[in-house]
């Protein structure tokens, strides 16, 4: 009988594995290795799970750290998971570029909005631990080869101005500079990998020891990892039935996450003993309305952009939590809003961003115009009631740098809407991450359900949970994926080798 025959149930048997049923989390099989000595396909020092932002880190800070043999797997065809076409903002207080533009900060200010901007809900010692390493984990990407711009800026949903523009548009340069890392530092990196089962001693005890991988072939192969198993797979966004499952209000949501991102290798994690938190807390941002093609955006900036209903009136404060934002234009009766700039704002994204505006503008889903008033009849939108809210916001928020409607911040409140042509887009709200997700701890260890250490496996990024709380706050999620990676993947590479 040849590998290709085996069923998954006879393949981890034969690898020294076990297979029970556990009818507790409805899995189809709990994998687990008898002794180190099982009959593994593979072996590696550091596997690590997902090639987004969290696992590229992880896997160059485990080689960076001493890991001779690392491998990266990943489940799609490609690599760089949402990392890569995420817009790549990266919150750090910043001793260089902030005090140039007079901007005070602190990683002690970034941490206090974090955890208000959450509720309360994040774990502060985690949070903690990611603002302080903000700025180091700034030089450490530029030691690599990241380019920012010298500027910072509030995004949206980012409550300060703290936000790292790349250099490159989207997740591009994150990107490029650590696969380029990776290659050289001798990482092995693999697509079309899908890990079905992670291999723990006992389902309940003992280190863990490798995974079971899926091929692009249909192919079950065992991988064993001697120092330590690194989980960032993501959230599950993409997954429909445990997206609403978790918070019924995203019901009729699309989402802008690749595909992959549904969840499997957090519940394989489960399996062996990891605990999820958090589940609920599912943040959504502007995106396409449904029956809309495109997710369009010209809200980056908050200084200078606005939102604004069918009738012309805004709606929030523009630099207000992303909750806030979402409830907002889901509670205008067509649950969908506008954004609204000037072509100075307009011309400050990058040039993706301003291809993908012309090629709504083709589809009559972004509109532009030389004055407000044609710009409101392209939209659809009331131009008497546009006209009225522009100059308000212009000429009495802006001027006086007071927002006596929604208490938008005077550090927003600088630059008019003025300067012709003017651009506008719709905004639909669509699922865009998951804050809940495997329990772990400040040295980025899975944790099981009474708070011990799951030995040698660690997890990163977005397949977490506990550190954003209810609101992840715009810029954190980036971050989070490489502070945390970087920790994952130094630990991971330091742990003793078994034998």
């Amino acid at each position: 009988m040849n590998e290709k025959t085996l069923s998954r149930r006879s393949i981890l048997k034969f690898a020294g594995a076990g297979v029970a049923a556990s009818a507790a989390v409805g899995a189809a099989g709990l994998a687990q290795a008898k002794s180190a000595g099982a009959n593994w396909d593979e072996t590696f020092e550091v596997v690590v799970v997902g090639s987004g932002g969290a696992g590229m880190a992880a896997a160059v800070k485990a080689a960076q750290t001493g890991a001779k043999k690392v491998v990266v797997l990943e489940k799609l065809a490609f690599t760089g998971g949402n990392t890569l076409i995420s817009q790549g903002f990266i919150n750090a207080a910043d001793p260089v570029r902030q005090p140039r533009q007079g901007i005070k900060d602190s990683w002690q200010h970034h941490a206090e909005q974090s955890l208000a901007a959450g509720d309360f809900r994040g774990q502060k010692d985690r949070v903690e631990v990611l603002c302080k390493n903000a700025y180091p984990t700034i030089e450490w990407l530029e030691s690599l080869g990241m380019k920012f711009k010298d500027n910072v800026i509030q995004i949206f949903g980012a409550l300060y101005p703290r936000s790292h523009v790349p250099a490159l548009p989207k997740g591009q340069g994150y990107g490029t500079v650590l696969t380029k890392a990776a290659k050289d530092l001798g990482v092995e990196v693999r697509t079309g990998m899908a890990v079905e089962e992670i291999i723990r001693e006992t389902p309940t005890s003992g280190d863990v020891l490798g995974v079971v991988v899926k091929t692009g072939k249909g192919e079950l192969r065992r991988i064993r990892a001697t120092r330590g198993v690194v989980l960032a797979a993501g959230g599950f966004s993409a997954n429909k039935y445990l997206r609403e499952l978790h918070d019924p209000r995203v019901a009729g949501l699309g989402t802008d996450n690749l595909p992959g991102s549904t969840g499997e290798v957090a519940m394989a994690a489960v399996r062996v003993g990891g605990y999820l938190v958090g589940m609920d807390f599912i943040q959504s941002t502007p995106g396409a309305p449904a029956g809309k093609k495109m997710k369009l955006l010209l809200n980056f900036n908050v200084n200078g952009s606005i939102y604004v209903d069918k009738r012309g009136n805004r709606i929030v404060n523009e630099g207000e939590r992303r909750d806030v934002i979402r409830d907002a234009v889901l509670g205008t009766p067509e649950r969908y809003a506008y954004t609204v700039c000037d072509n100075e704002n307009f011309m400050s994204y990058d040039e993706v961003n301003r291809a993908a505006i012309m090629k709504g503008i083709e589809i009559k889903e972004a509109w532009t115009a030389p004055t407000i008033r044609e710009l409101a009849e392209k939209m659809g939108v009331d131009p008497d009631g546009l006209e009225k809210t522009i100059d308000r916001y212009n000429n009495v928020f802006v001027k006086n740098g007071k927002d006596e409607d929604f208490g938008k911040t005077a550090v927003n409140l600088t630059k008019r809407i003025e300067k012709g042509p003017f651009w506008a887009c719709y905004t639909g709200m669509t699922v865009h991450h998951t804050m809940g997700g495997l329990n772990t701890n400040t040295k980025a260890q899975l944790l099981d359900w009474q708070g011990n250490v799951i030995p040698r496996i660690y997890a990163a990024g977005e397949i977490t949970g506990g550190i954003h709380g209810t609101n992840r706050v715009g810029g954190n999620a980036v971050l989070d994926c490489f502070v945390f990676g970087q920790i994952a993947g130094e630990n991971a590479a330091k742990e003793v080798v078994k034998a």
